[in-house]
């Protein structure tokens, strides 16, 4: 940026001083300023991170990618660099350039030199024909939010499409264990890096109900597994056309979940350089995020032994798997919004023996899914038994409660409470001191919630992070 750019300078300039105006406020200045700054001049994205001397890192799918993009980010200040990223989680090219505006000066010069974006998966073919990444990563595809996103084989294709047009100057990092995923790769002519789990005690042999990839992507005929992970992730082949999981190149050959983290000792040719990762977050996918930070710090040449000591000391980011201490409780924040989601984060309670207390809240605004059918989907089943008292709240809290009952709760150990405080309040008042509550919500009833416990003075507001 020069002063021979006066459309950029102002865009800059307008997308700053919005961003003024809304700290005034106390708001958090997310994505107004991204947009300020696109009103004025649309092609702002490609031309602010033209100045990135590492490039930029581009992290999608339909799970784990906000934690994904916050290790690498972690990662890569670590080893020196300076990252523009969106903290916050606001995905949208709107979100991109109000993180990209924030980092720059009045001038319109970047202070950081690598992008690290989180990208919502819809939008990734109009960002990247605006922005060519030094990396791609794609964590997974899952059935999600139907009413933005359609069915799942549609977005894979608008995504390959898109993947279909970057140069041999990107690398692609990809999740080997996900049929949809791995495939995104045929054909494409720049570096290819996967990750994958190769620890055999892991997962099962039956394919999940909530599989959204029954059939290979290639051929459309039955896919077969001989490990199941997680709905259609594992050890995948087709029988007909023979395609197949690819080897991982970042692979975990095994991996050990506890309570409050997970360990992993990574196979292959990194296995000489460091036995053992540690990943301060429960959950086999939080395994995953790491994995697909470590193979995108491969993709970007920074050691291994640096992104282990990154990931050693990681906070997650708001609602994931997120410690609130209030008064005299331990509140554990899980986001979901879709079945494999809501699967994976109650495997992460279910590894150990506890009998949760749960505050639930389930909002049907656009940025969760008009369509909460979802629900009946995920496998509150297998948490119902655990349970030992659930208060629910939101805009469908009903529906919610109902879910509940039909998963075998008894109709009195589940509380409907209407109003975020008032929720919080009941939810934290019937969990005994020293104990702990699971709070599991959608992602606008989390902001509601988390906007809640900091007016009660529990937490910051979460773009403060």
């Amino acid at each position: 940026m020069t002063e021979r750019d006066p459309l950029l300078l102002t865009a800059v300039a307008a997308g700053k001083a919005a961003r003024a105006g809304l700290q005034l406020l106390g708001r958090g200045a997310t994505a107004l300023p991204g947009l300020v700054a696109l009103a004025v001049d649309p092609d702002a994205i490609s031309r602010l991170s033209a100045s990135l001397s590492h490039g930029a890192v581009c992290i999608t799918g339909t799970n784990g990618k906000t934690t994904t993009a916050r290790m690498l980010s972690d990662v890569v200040r670590l080893a020196g660099w300076q990252p523009v990223h969106n903290r916050a989680g606001s995905n949208l090219d709107r979100g991109i350039v109000a993180a990209l505006v924030a980092d720059a000066t009045w001038g319109g010069e970047l202070r950081g030199d690598v992008g690290v974006f989180e990208l919502d998966e819809a939008s990734v073919p109009r960002i990247l024909a605006r922005l060519a990444p030094h990396v791609l990563v794609i964590t997974n595809l899952f059935r999600d939010q139907l009413d933005r996103y359609f069915e799942i084989d549609a977005l894979a294709r608008r995504i390959g499409g898109a993947v279909g047009m970057l140069t041999e100057k990107t690398t692609l990092v990809l999740n080997a264990d996900d049929p949809i995923v791995a495939y995104l790769g045929s054909g494409f002519r720049g570096p290819l890096l996967t990750f994958g789990v190769d620890d055999p005690s892991v997962g099962g042999t039956v394919p999940q109900t909530i599989s959204d990839a029954t059939r290979c992507p290639r051929c459309k005929s039955p896919l077969r597994y001989s490990r199941v992970i997680l709905a259609h992730v594992g050890d995948w082949h087709c029988d007909h056309c023979g395609l197949s999981r690819p080897q991982p190149d970042v692979r975990a050959a095994e991996v050990r979940l506890g309570p409050n983290e997970s360990r992993m000792r990574l196979g292959g040719g990194v296995a000489s350089v460091i036995d053992d990762v540690v990943v301060p977050l429960p959950g086999l996918y939080n395994a995953y995020n790491a994995l697909a930070a470590i193979a995108a710090a491969r993709a970007l040449d920074i050691a291994l032994p640096t992104a282990i000591r990154a990931l050693a000391s990681f906070k997650p980011a708001f609602g994931r798997l997120e410690i609130v201490e209030a008064e005299g409780r331990r509140l554990r924040l899980l986001l979901v919004k879709n079945p494999a989601g809501f699967n994976a984060a109650i495997g992460a309670l279910l590894e150990t023996d506890r009998r949760p207390r749960i505050l639930g809240a389930l909002n049907d605004r656009d940025a969760d899914s008009r369509d909460v059918s979802w629900i009946w989907d995920a496998d509150f089943e297998a948490l119902a038994p655990r349970v030992a008292h659930v208060t629910v709240t939101g805009l469908r809290a009903r529906d919610l409660a109902l879910r509940f009952k039909y998963a075998g709760v008894p109709r009195d150990h589940v509380t409907v409470v209407d109003g975020w405080v008032p929720a919080i309040r009941a939810a934290i008042e019937g969990t005994p001191t020293g104990e702990e509550l699971v709070v599991i919500a959608t992602y606008t009833a989390m902001l509601s919630l988390r906007d809640a416990l900091a007016r009660l003075g529990f937490v910051g507001q979460f773009w403060e992070d």
